[in-house]
């Protein structure tokens, strides 16, 4: 396998942890859902993406639309990451 589809392979998976965080915020929100457990989640998946999107930009370096790829993770992962610090940040906020 060539350097170039090992990181479009990477990038792929880097947007991976972003669908399966969607997919899991969605179906275990509710009433009895334990924030903590869903924070946890949304971190540890978003630092998986950020490593997978990184190592894909470092391998795609130099080739534009392939380094495309791994900046979407890059973003993506980001944005979940801040949701995740925004949950932490309104769970603080609402406990006495």
């Amino acid at each position: 396998m060539n350097k170039g589809k090992v990181g479009v392979t990477l990038g792929v998976f880097s947007q991976l942890p972003v669908i399966v965080s969607i997919i899991y915020f969605f179906s275990v929100r509710g009433p009895e859902a334990d924030i903590y457990r869903i924070i946890t989640v949304l971190t540890v998946l978003s630092f998986i993406g950020l490593i997978t999107a990184g190592f894909s930009s470092w391998i795609s370096k130099g080739r534009m639309c392939k380094l495309l790829i791994g900046l979407i993770g890059i973003i993506a992962n980001l944005a979940v990451l801040a949701v995740a610090f925004l949950l932490l940040l309104a769970m603080g906020i609402s406990e006495p």
